[in-house]
């Protein structure tokens, strides 16, 4: 079974970006490469708790096991040092990046408070987006009577786009709720 997004994708979007970008070659048409969940959590060798239950808490968002990021650097200032456990990530491909998606875009999104559309200026340049979630009990796999930490979460979308505007159009036609400039 292949992912509603990923249809819509193959059937709707290359169409729409084909002629608004008027590309020759069907393999110039943006898309999707992958989506990285990553969560920094600060305090994880102090609270083991904390690093288990946002572990749990991430495979069960992404559908897959988080790695653990460590610190490549020593920092007094913030009592760091280099290879403490500092937070996790997951990096999507595939069906699993596409259900992740359309979870996003359909239940996900629609549940943040005082939500008023993604900001569109969060592209890097080079058609890359990242967005951010203050908390993960948006998800409906959260349980929020048994989240004891409060987590929040960065999303960020690789695409093959070489422009800013290709990643916006395609990110938009695949329903990412932009908001208006």
């Amino acid at each position: 079974m292949v992912a509603r997004l990923a249809e819509k994708y193959k059937n709707e979007a290359t169409g729409a970006l084909k002629d608004r970008f008027q590309y020759g070659n069907p393999m110039a048409i943006p898309r999707l490469k992958k989506i990285v969940v990553s969560m920094g959590i600060g305090d994880a060798e102090t609270e083991k708790n904390k690093l288990e239950e946002t572990t749990k808490q991430l495979a069960l968002i992404t559908g897959q096991q988080p790695l653990v990021t460590r610190a490549r650097k020593s920092v007094s200032n913030f009592k760091l040092r280099a290879g403490m456990r500092v937070g996790l990530k997951v990096t999507l491909r595939g069906k699993r990046m596409w259900e992740f998606l359309d979870r996003l875009v359909s239940l996900v999104i629609p549940r943040v408070k005082d939500f008023r559309g993604l900001n569109p200026s969060a592209f890097d340049g080079r058609g890359n987006y990242n967005m951010g979630l203050i908390e993960q009990t948006v998800f409906p796999e959260i349980d929020p009577d048994s989240v004891t930490v409060v987590q929040g979460m960065n999303i960020a979308f690789q695409t093959s786009a070489g422009t800013d505007e290709e990643a916006r159009e395609l990110l938009s036609l695949l329903g990412m709720p932009f908001r208006k400039e």
